[in-house]
């Protein structure tokens, strides 16, 4: 056994903030999209769909200024790393990647870009702003994003077979084996907690904004159905 083998070691590598933003972005696309018919389940729609265009830019930023492996520059690679990563997952030998591989940083880009699309496209739609495409761009969207999130999920469950590593558990302890130098320093919990806080009170605030049924009309419309129940009910003259 190897020196490096023997300092291989439980490591953290995601962060909170990714990780909950990763599960959020998860449960707001899956409900949005569960949501999209029905008029009854329009303002839960709406509101997921904001949430997720929030989310988005909030790991824009993070992708930035974030830690070691939620930057962009720590796993955004160009066309040439893509194909060797693929060709390496084909001969049975695939490249080992700490953070997102090449071909799941393609599979993270896509998402993001058109998650802000489709944010973008479902506030212009339902505030009636542009043309009326928008709508069905929307909808096309949503159906293209479901695309790549069956693949980035095919992508996920290879590379953990291949690698013998659980990468959906990984997401969410935020840990994988490495070396002690490789991992990060910090978890960053405070940031994930406010980010958090920010989604429920949103949600918070969408409910509150929500339009009240009239109760007085409400009362007035069960008045009218039982008395056409009734009436329904009693015999004709004829019937005597």
């Amino acid at each position: 056994m190897s020196e490096a083998s023997e300092k291989l070691q439980k490591i953290r590598i995601w962060d909170a903030p990714v990780r909950v933003f990763h599960w959020l972005l998860v449960f707001c696309f899956a409900g949005a999209y569960i949501t999209s018919e029905g008029e009854q389940w329009r303002l839960v729609h709406v509101t997921l769909g904001y949430t997720l265009g929030g989310l988005l830019l909030f790991r824009l930023v993070w992708g930035i200024v974030g830690t070691r492996y939620a930057r962009f520059s720590s796993f955004v690679r160009g066309p040439a790393a893509v194909l060797r990563y693929l060709k390496s997952i084909r001969s049975g030998r695939p490249e080992h990647h700490l953070g997102h591989n090449p071909a799941g940083a393609v599979a993270i880009v896509l998402l993001m870009l058109m998650g802000l699309a489709l944010a973008a496209t479902g506030y212009a739609t339902y505030n009636d702003i542009g043309p009326g495409w928008l709508s069905e761009l929307h909808e096309l969207l949503g159906n293209g994003m479901l695309l790549v999130v069956i693949g980035h999920l095919l992508g996920v469950v290879t590379a953990s077979w291949q690698h013998r590593e659980n990468l959906a558990r990984a997401m969410v302890t935020g840990y994988k084996t490495g070396l002690p130098e490789q991992g990060i320093r910090r978890s960053w919990a405070v940031i994930a907690v406010a980010l958090i806080a920010a989604v429920l009170f949103f949600w918070w605030q969408q409910w509150q904004s929500a339009p009240k049924a009239d109760a007085t009309s409400a009362v007035q419309e069960s008045v009218q159905m039982e008395r056409v129940a009734n009436s329904a009910g009693k015999p004709t003259e004829t019937e005597h």
